[in-house]
């Protein structure tokens, strides 16, 4: 790819390039992957004037052309893989949780959601060859569930089944949280990580996960009743493709947690469903329904992927983390 400014891109002085940064479109790819709607309004722009530059910058970034398919497995070798710490799981999901990708695990409360995404945290900062991608991780967090007791737990867990030396203290640093307190404050954290994850590009720990814990929690306490259904999911949709253009601009895996809700007129199978509709079904690329077994147990079942068979693994929830159960 040709290293350009922004400046560089016809019909962008000094000025426009000041307001499409301030709007969140730092990188020639960011712009590429952007509507032009979506540019113009954002950055106070024509629609006119943002369709040429966004033009102007997928010809730069080699953005929206035709690819065969020979190319896209050579651009997919380099797509990471973070384990999860237990074996059988990351068997079932093909080698770990897959970077460009956005993974949704639901379940009732006190299945291990949580607890598996505080363990993503952890093992994304490992070394390539424990199973990590050597990075950095933000968190959005809607339920102000986040523990960094719970971090050095795990922290301490994986230190003595890798046999290696792990400071706990050095991992939380690489940790970035925010507490989202609505909807819409959700939504324009993505906005924040993707500038944090800019800065920490070159930083020897660029962000490779980003974690919602939980997507729906704001969407389902503000939009009550189905008058306000077809809002919901419009913002949904709109929150789920930036967490997608996150993924890809930055190599990174997201991970969502959902809330679930029963049907109480399934007389047959599990009448647990998860919030998001058809919308969320349609974005996920993995989908993962994670159910209490007996004791520590939690049974994760892979419901959706699109190059992975249905498949079922056991994990243990214990003091050290997930791990083998």
């Amino acid at each position: 790819m040709t290293e350009m400014l922004l400046e560089d891109l016809p019909g962008v002085g000094p000025a426009t390039a000041e307001k499409l940064k301030e709007a969140g479109f730092a990188t020639i790819e960011a712009i590429a992957v952007a509507s032009p709607a979506e540019l113009g309004t954002m950055a106070d722009i024509g629609e006119a004037t943002a369709a040429k530059i966004i033009a102007a910058a997928r010809q730069s970034a080699d953005i929206g052309g035709f690819e065969t398919g020979d190319m896209v497995f050579e651009r997919r070798l380099h797509i990471g893989k973070i384990k999860t710490g237990c074996s059988e799981f990351d068997e079932m999901m093909g080698g770990g949780i897959e970077s460009q990708s956005i993974t949704e695990i639901y379940g009732e409360f006190g299945s291990g959601k949580t607890q598996v995404a505080h363990q993503l945290a952890v093992n994304v900062q490992l070394p390539e060859e424990y199973g990590g991608l050597d990075s950095s991780v933000i968190i959005i967090d809607t339920e102000n569930t986040f523990r960094p007791d719970r971090i050095k737990q795990m922290v301490e867990g994986r230190a003595n089944e890798l046999g290696l030396e792990l400071d706990a203290d050095e991992i939380l640093k690489n940790i970035h949280v925010a507490r989202a307190y609505n909807s819409n404050h959700q939504i324009l954290l993505v906005d924040s990580a993707m500038d944090l994850a800019n800065e920490l590009k070159d930083s020897g720990r660029p962000v490779r996960l980003l974690i919602v814990d939980s997507l729906t929690a704001h969407f389902r306490a503000e939009y009550i009743g189905r008058g306000t259904l077809a809002d919901r999911q419009q913002k949904l949709n709109k929150h789920l493709h930036g967490l997608q253009r996150f993924a890809n601009l930055n190599n990174a895996a997201v991970l969502v947690t959902n809330q679930v809700m029963s049907k109480p007129d399934v007389f047959f199978g599990d009448p647990t469903k998860p919030i998001g509709g058809h919308i969320l079904g349609h974005t996920a690329t993995f989908r993962l329904y994670i159910r209490k077994s007996k004791g520590d147990k939690r049974i994760v079942k892979l419901v959706d992927s699109p190059n992975l068979p249905e498949g079922e693994a056991v994990i243990a929830v214990t003091k050290d983390g997930v791990t083998d159960a």
